[in-house]
């Protein structure tokens, strides 16, 4: 057998010295992921299977009636129908708006880094703040708009109209949402090779082959990152409809989140409300597995 030279031994050492430097630096932060990520959904999902209303010290374990009362209910599944439609909109429109603006941008030569900044803006604010500008904006200056326009679907709030309300939350959700996803195509576009491009060109390659075959390939992995994200956002939604609507009118904007708040808050169901964050997590967590599932052989490299 070969003998490990003291040099070795040596590198191996300071190595392991390094390894345990760089965990004792992560601990502090797998800590609190522990214990109030890891630890407090165990909670949930032990609490999930009783009939606990989240404020009594007595509760019985239940089992899986929870969980059968909420996927035989017609809201939860009215509510979850309004995600789902709500997820596809969002995920389409985050992908190509972003993706459309990245690739003007990154021709851009001249005053590049003030253009990406403004565009950037919109994502340093907070969600209640722009759902509260947007809603003065929808009940104040729309119907006006409708008005001189002579639009009659908009001499009124939007928010008002059942058939407009949840596109008005979805344009909100857009406008501030496009500013993450497009920094990080237009990342993803720096890493595509000029050669690349340059040899496609020279083999007569149009512009959408160029775009199909050279480029979307290198963004496969920011793909990747937006559907993820953007989906979780869209299954999630909570805040804009909290602000602007409140789930209505008529219960047309009642998404699964702002069911579980009012299951939980204002109704006294919190096992309800926690087995519907179970559901939603595995949908959540499915929708995440499928997305890299689809994507992973069409990969540079794969």
């Amino acid at each position: 057998m070969k003998r490990t030279s003291k040099t070795e031994i040596k590198e191996m050492r300071s190595q392991s010295k390094k390894n345990r430097i760089m965990f004792a630096f992560t601990l502090p932060t797998v800590i609190l992921y522990t214990i109030f990520f890891l630890v407090t959904m165990l909670i949930g999902v032990y609490y999930s299977f009783t009939d606990w209303n989240g404020i009594s010290k007595d509760y019985t374990f239940v089992g899986l009636e929870n969980y059968v009362k909420v996927l035989t209910d017609e809201r939860f599944r009215e509510a979850l129908l309004f995600n789902i439609g709500y997820t596809i909109a969002l995920v389409v429109l985050l992908i190509v708006i972003p993706l459309t603006i990245a690739l003007a941008l990154n021709r851009i030569k001249r005053l590049s880094t003030l253009f990406r900044s403004i565009y950037f803006i919109p994502a340093v604010i907070s969600m209640v703040t722009v759902g509260l500008i947007w809603n003065e904006l929808f009940y104040r200056a729309v119907p006006v708009i409708g008005e001189m326009l002579n639009i009659e679907a908009l001499s009124t709030s939007p928010l008002g109209n059942p058939k407009l309300a949840a596109i008005a939350i979805l344009m909100v959700n857009i406008w501030q949402g496009c500013a993450i996803p497009t920094v990080l195509f237009i990342a993803g576009l720096q890493s595509v090779p000029k050669e690349l491009l340059e040899a496609a060109t020279i083999d007569g390659a149009g512009n959408w082959a160029r775009f199909w075959n050279v480029i979307i390939p290198y963004l496969i992995p920011v793909l990747n990152m937006v559907i993820i994200t953007q989906a979780k956002a869209g299954l999630t939604v909570f805040d804009y409809i909290k602000v602007m609507t409140n789930g209505g009118p008529a219960q047309s904007t009642e998404a699964v989140g702002l069911l579980i708040y009012r299951h939980a808050i204002n109704e006294g169901k919190f096992s309800i409300s926690v087995a519907e964050s179970m559901i939603l997590f595995v949908i959540v967590g499915a929708v995440a597995a499928l997305s890299l599932r689809l994507t992973s052989n069409k990969q540079v490299g794969e």
